[in-house]
């Protein structure tokens, strides 16, 4: 039972309209589930006291299917109703299905054996509990500050017997108008400034019951799973950087070295007979020496680029956009570079490394004549765009460059989004937390 399906909720505002659509959220989602609540738990009631009944007949385990099956239509209906209320995905589980070609019997029992759509049932049966008191309090407040709030313009109009005392007076605050109207809007008005905290926590109440029966074994495969992935991401992306500094270096130092070994061991050899050829075999090997330093060091940058450690992401990625074969216009937050405003070390290394393969991947492939890049700091995530005016129809297919950029994207759980249309332009996006 995993995760089938995620749809995104709407975000919380703090706007003041953004406040009163809350509030009519918050309330409907209160108002009307005290209906929901007393139809769930007749028919939980009503299923398992039938099925007790019938327990001693065959017809007992077909009317608890049933029963499991209405508690799962009206469980959707809830998960439905609650993104609004919690502003998270909405997470419906997979539930548990009699495989093809099953008897009837088996049919009915699947559900008996499905955890989830025993959880379903006892949340129907158990929601009246938190439903009732939060229909009730939150009704009480949207009465009390709808009649006293303005409660100033209909007083006149309230008939009062000599006998009547108001709550102003029993307050000892004076049996005149004045008085009793003051104290009623303060009521009407507290009421009215408290309401969308009150159905608020109301709201809450009741989907964190919902939430924590109906989606939150889903939530939590759907979790592990994401971590699975994750983690076979991060393996994959370390497989891959290993074969090809394994390669790089087969084929770039060493191979220097043991040309360096050969030439100073003919170099020895004609020291005697010959030392002007020694002398140039001697050249030789220093030139060798310095090209091989020069391998290196650009294959430790592809390791761990020591100007991304000291100077931070806008220096290194300048560094890339300068050594890249096509010209690349870069665009960079500053404060990325500042002490304050550095990111995470593994978020910094993954940023680095998906616009060094990308700028890579432009190179090779794109036949592009312009390059932009653009990284910019959002409210808990971090954007990179790379832009190019290529030939387009790049894709994520295994053993293409952009399949290394999604292991290494997914390892530190971000997203890679790559549009690349035959003709171009190709566009990578690609957002990570931070």
């Amino acid at each position: 039972m995993t995760a089938a399906s995620l749809t995104n909720a709407p975000a919380p505002t703090t706007t003041p309209r953004g406040l009163l659509q809350q509030l009519l959220r918050d309330s409907g989602y209160v108002l009307t589930g005290l209906p929901l609540a007393l139809a769930g738990f007749t028919l939980s009631v009503a299923g398992v006291s039938l099925t007790a009944g019938l327990l001693v007949t065959t017809l007992g385990l077909p009317v608890l299917a049933g029963t499991l099956y209405a508690a799962r239509g009206l469980a959707d209906l809830e998960r439905f109703r609650l993104p609004g209320v919690l502003h998270q995905p909405r997470v419906r589980p997979i539930y548990l299905a009699a495989e093809p070609g099953s008897g009837l019997w088996r049919r009915i029992l699947t559900p008996l054996r499905d955890a989830q759509s025993w959880l379903d049932l006892l949340h129907a049966f158990i929601k009246l509990l938190v439903s009732l008191p939060a229909f009730v309090v939150l009704l009480v407040w949207w009465v009390v500050a709808i009649v006293g709030t303005p409660y100033a313009a209909y007083d006149w109009a309230i008939p009062r017997g000599p006998d009547n005392q108001d709550l102003s007076q029993l307050l000892g605050m004076g049996d005149g108008a004045g008085a009793r109207v003051a104290l009623n809007t303060a009521i009407g008005l507290f009421f009215l400034l408290t309401l969308p905290l009150v159905a608020r926590g109301c709201a809450r109440l009741q989907a964190s019951l919902a939430r924590s029966l109906l989606t939150g074994v889903a939530e939590m495969r759907n979790r592990i799973s994401t971590l699975e992935d994750q983690k076979r991401a991060a393996a994959s992306a370390e497989a891959s950087a290993l074969r090809r500094l394994e390669r790089d270096i087969h084929d770039g130092p060493q191979q220097r070295l043991v040309r360096l070994a050969m030439d100073l061991s003919r170099a020895r050899q004609q020291m005697a007979a010959d030392p002007e050829a020694a002398r140039q075999t001697l050249d030789e090997a220093v030139t060798q020496t310095r090209e091989t330093l020069d391998e290196l060091r650009a294959l430790s940058r592809g390791i761990a680029p020591p100007i991304l450690v000291d100077r931070g992401l806008p220096s290194a990625l300048a560094a890339l956009a300068a050594r890249a074969l096509v010209p690349t216009e870069l665009v960079v937050d500053d404060d990325l570079g500042t002490p304050e405003g550095r990111l995470d070390p593994a978020v910094e290394t993954t940023a680095y490394f998906v616009v060094a393969e990308a700028l890579t991947n432009v190179s090779k492939h794109s036949r592009a004549a312009a390059c932009r890049v653009e990284v910019t700091r959002r409210v808990g995530r971090l954007e990179i765009s790379v832009a190019d005016d290529g030939v387009g129809g790049a894709h994520l297919a295994k053993g293409h460059g952009l399949s290394g950029i999604a292991d290494r994207v997914r390892a530190v759980g971000g997203v890679l989004d790559v549009t690349s249309p035959t003709g171009g332009p190709t566009v990578i996006r690609v957002e990570l937390p931070r």
